[in-house]
């Protein structure tokens, strides 16, 4: 029996995964691989949290697949050569995948096909993880959008998205499994020490857990989401995000569910978020060094601090304001942080401490279960001012007053600041005007005093802007 590999990658489900339908419907037997590749160089490794992840949802995926009676191949090495050898053990005719968006991986891809093309093996790949095609948004002179608003817009006014595809009830094994690595070998859990504690008390990754999550937002929270997405201390937000980012669910699935609801003002504006998605990943696919270089070549001159022992404080969640302080903390512990508090966090270590957004680039592609390199390079350059549709260089957000809009009651930060919880909320998120200030061995005084931070910066980005 001739046979057909499917490649997961960014695509870690059943459901509405075009490359494994497409091989089921060859009649082959089907061979599934996931293939660890730290090698190739532009590909970007997993950080610690993604690793976390990732062994789960590998362990959910293979649980699947062998309900099916397959199985998942692990392989760890250079994708182009693995795969080569793999198809070549297996007689292999054809080879499916479906398509990630980073330039690395691109190029890697654009390797692949050719040697497969040479070796008469059949290569294709499909749209899985966006609604929308980088290739098929574009502005009327055929340009890539540089605004959200006028991108969706556009979006919007294209076909919807298609039909989710049913996952299958069955896959046709080959006669011989070819070897693979057991998951333990990869290592990709924290041994010493265990810090995941908090990521196992949070999240359940896996395709089941992203069909409960995203069917307990759509029921419970989505009717309310215009009002209570910007509050980090109530659940208003879907936390969908990880399982975006694995693939564990796939977007046309998350349209589906969102307009099974009925058009209104809140699913309208949970799609416009799906939409910023989408935007970051149009602005990677054209902009292929969008985490390490500024979208505006003019914020390369701009004058960064070195990252002193402020950027440590601001990682550990010691920098004397409270609602920054609550983000680090939440983030180190459970791997996640609310959006909103995301950009208080970016803002106050680009703007109030002036370090280069790449620092804060890099700790969150280590500790976040969501790492994405298309929403995690222009979230940070929209913060910073250097992307695209960047926040305007004067946006400074002062984050006692975020902290006093966003978590009136200070249940936020009690919940991850516990050595403030005694303080009333008129000084929850100004501990320093507390008539008893908490001492300074229990919680730090400010790193910086914001309106001085924010004249600085302020200076900084007009001699930026007089200097283009």
């Amino acid at each position: 029996m001739s046979v057909s590999i499917v490649w997961f990658r960014s695509d870690l489900r059943l459901s509405d995964n075009p490359a494994l339908i497409k091989a089921l419907g060859s009649g082959d037997a089907v061979v599934p691989v996931f293939v660890l590749d730290v090698e190739t160089e532009g590909v970007r490794a997993p950080g610690a949290a993604s690793r976390w992840w990732l062994h789960y949802s590998l362990q959910s995926l293979d649980a699947s697949l062998r309900g099916l009676g397959s199985r998942l191949v692990l392989r760890r090495g250079p994708a182009e050569k693995v795969l080569a050898e793999l198809a070549e053990e297996c007689g292999a005719k054809a080879i499916f995948w479906n398509r990630v968006y980073d330039q690395g991986s691109r190029d890697r891809d654009g390797r692949l096909k050719k040697l497969f093309s040479e070796r008469g093996v059949t290569v294709e790949s499909f749209k899985a993880n966006l609604l929308f095609e980088p290739w098929e948004v574009s502005t009327q002179s055929g340009a890539p959008f540089k605004v959200f608003t006028p991108f969706w817009r556009a979006c919007r006014m294209l076909p919807p998205p298609a039909t989710p595809l049913p996952a299958p009830r069955t896959l046709p094994a080959p006669e011989t499994w070819p070897a693979g690595d057991p998951l333990a070998a990869w290592r990709l859990l924290p041994t010493s020490p265990d810090w995941a504690g908090g990521l196992r008390a949070t999240w359940t990754p896996g395709e089941d857990g992203a069909k409960q999550r995203l069917s307990h937002f759509v029921d419970e929270t989505l009717a309310d989401y215009r009002r209570a997405r910007d509050l980090p201390a109530v659940e208003g937000t879907s936390r969908l995000s990880p399982h975006l980012a694995f693939g564990e669910i796939g977007p046309r699935q998350i349209w589906q569910a969102a307009m099974t609801r009925g058009a209104s003002a809140a699913s309208e504006k949970f799609l416009s978020e799906v939409g910023w998605r989408e935007f970051a990943y149009n602005l990677l696919f054209h902009n292929g060094d969008l985490a390490q270089r500024n979208f505006r070549p003019e914020f390369d001159a701009f004058p960064w601090a070195d990252p002193d022992d402020t950027l440590d404080a601001w990682q550990r969640g010691r920098t004397g304001y409270p609602i920054v302080d609550a983000g680090m903390r939440e983030l180190w512990t459970t791997g996640w942080m609310h959006n909103r508090v995301r950009m208080i966090v970016a803002s106050f270590l680009t703007k109030d401490l002036l370090i280069d957004w790449r620092a804060g680039e890099r700790w969150f592609w280590n500790t976040l279960v969501d790492a994405d390199l298309a929403n995690n390079a222009t979230g940070w350059q929209w913060v910073a001012g250097s992307g695209a549709d960047a926040a305007p260089y004067f946006r400074v957000f002062n984050p006692v007053l975020q902290g006093e809009k966003f978590d009136p009651d200070g249940d936020y930060v009690r919940h991850w600041v516990p050595e403030l919880a005694s303080l009333p909320n008129a000084t929850i998120h100004r501990p320093w005007a507390a008539p008893v200030p908490p001492p300074a061995n229990e919680y730090p005084e400010r790193i910086v005093e914001h309106g001085a931070a924010r004249d600085r910066a302020l200076a900084a980005f007009r001699n930026l802007k007089k200097s283009a």
